[in-house]
């Protein structure tokens, strides 16, 4: 069956249907969501683009499409679409467009909440310490058993199946994983892998931001509210400024200033009583210590 094509009737040029369609495509999504976002898919394996495209379906719009298609379909919507020419800068090597009302640093944020341990392949970088537990693998022997011996991880026959003798640390973090120890701990059923998309770059309402822009560490900025907070409480409680916090320990404070000073005038209550006969009762120690020193005695 031949091809549908649509003809440029200027330069009588002719594109297939399917890439007019893309370029439609783009244009309306750029103008109709509020960011644009890429991700380099140089790392990036397409069962992890699929998971992601099928988990936030209805919340970002993925496409993935020859640089030089989206540059010129953006091109003509430049005035429509601030920042895209930004964007448009960046579109090297290979990318995803990414169409969403999500804010980059959402977006971002739920991008490595959502990120999947993948099975190893030959040239991975190990990205903590890999190690194979002790105990059954459950694998029959037989060829097999010169990879786990490749490792140098010791094995014993039990019941027929392939036992690891002891824990064996197999890779370190940034060690290059081997296409013998991948294929090895794809057997185990190990997944060391953290895959994953990450947003590169994003335009949204004029403004850019880069991947350095977008990495939050959440704990840090949760620590930086709590410190904030706890400075401001003891600002509004030592100038006497009332708030809903600022009441209770403005209230203990002044009870103790209280307390404090009933104590220091021997004025009694009932809770200044003990304190009272208990600084009396020091006093008097005091005193009776210093005129037995001088010779005079201190007994009834």
């Amino acid at each position: 069956m031949s091809q549908t094509v649509v003809t440029n009737k200027l330069n009588r040029t002719s594109y297939p249907e399917r890439k007019v369609e893309l370029y439609n495509t783009l244009q309306e999504l750029a103008k109709s969501y509020n960011v644009i976002a890429l991700s380099r898919m140089t790392k990036v394996r397409s069962a992890q683009l699929m998971a992601i495209r099928k988990k936030f379906k209805n919340e970002i719009k993925i496409l993935t499409i020859k640089n030089k298609v989206a540059q010129r379909a953006f091109e003509k919507i430049f005035g429509d679409v601030k920042g895209l020419e930004l964007l448009n800068k960046e579109l090297e090597g290979q990318c995803a467009l990414m169409f969403t009302n999500i804010s980059p640093f959402k977006m971002n944020l739920t991008f490595d909440k959502n990120k999947i341990l993948m099975a190893a392949k030959g040239g991975d970088i190990a990205p903590n310490e890999l190690l194979i537990p002790a105990g059954n693998t459950g694998i029959n022997p037989g060829p097999v058993l010169s990879e786990f011996k490749e490792s140098n991880v010791p094995t014993r026959i039990d019941q027929g199946t392939i036992w690891v003798s002891k824990d064996t640390v197999v890779a370190k973090p940034g060690d290059v994983i081997s296409q013998k120890l991948a294929a090895l701990l794809s057997k185990l059923d190990v997944k060391p892998i953290e895959a994953g998309i990450s947003v590169n770059y994003a335009i949204s309402e004029g403004l850019e931001y880069r991947e350095k822009d977008l990495k939050i560490v959440i704990q840090d900025y949760v620590d930086e509210i709590v410190k904030s907070f706890q400075e401001a409480l003891s600002l509004s409680v030592e100038a006497v400024y009332f708030t809903k916090e600022s009441v209770p320990l403005l209230l203990m404070k002044a009870k103790q200033h209280g307390i404090s000073l009933s104590t220091e005038s021997g004025y009694l209550t009932p809770e200044t009583v003990n304190l009272v006969l208990s600084k009396a009762n020091a006093v008097a120690g005091n005193l009776a210590q210093q005129l037995g020193s001088k010779g005079f005695s201190t007994s009834s």
